[in-house]
């Protein structure tokens, strides 16, 4: 396995599909017992680089949505590379998705596959985690995608 594979895209999906069953629980990150989709971001974070690049701040259900500010977006692109929107979807993409127009962005999955068979890996308020098709409906929330950096353990 090359060092790309060991610790790039493919690792992080592996690490994604791990996750899989975990119950939803707010701000929790911890693999089987419980986690948001922001605790399985920060979960395969742990896994790939260690420790979590910055301290999380406790925060509501409903955060950044009075302020207006794009609080998770802003911290996406201080740890990770913002992909344009001319760069095609990769699996081990970090996707940020817009739940309502108008809203904040602050839901994130992992892409797992490409293509028409589409998905990706998400913590769903009601549903755990799960790897869901990347149907239309999806698709039209995107409103950025992310790669992880380069290294990893």
């Amino acid at each position: 396995m090359d060092k790309r594979e060991s610790c790039g895209p493919h690792r992080a999906v592996a690490e994604a599909r791990r996750w899989v069953g975990t119950p939803y629980r707010h701000q929790a990150s911890c693999r089987g017992a419980g986690c948001d989709c922001l605790g399985l971001l920060r979960g395969i974070w742990r896994d790939l680089w260690g420790c979590e690049p910055e301290p999380v701040p406790a925060y509501s259900r409903d955060w950044s949505e009075t302020s207006r500010e794009e609080v998770l977006w802003a911290a996406a692109r201080r740890h990770l590379r913002e992909k344009a929107a001319s760069e095609a979807p990769a699996p081990g993409d970090v996707v940020l998705f817009r739940m309502r127009s108008g809203a904040v962005a602050k839901h994130l999955g992992i892409q797992a596959r490409v293509g028409g068979n589409a998905s990706f890996i998400h913590a769903f308020s009601g549903h755990g985690v799960v790897e869901s098709s990347f149907t239309r409906a999806w698709e039209r929330r995107v409103v950025a995608r992310f790669e992880f950096p380069e290294g990893g353990n």
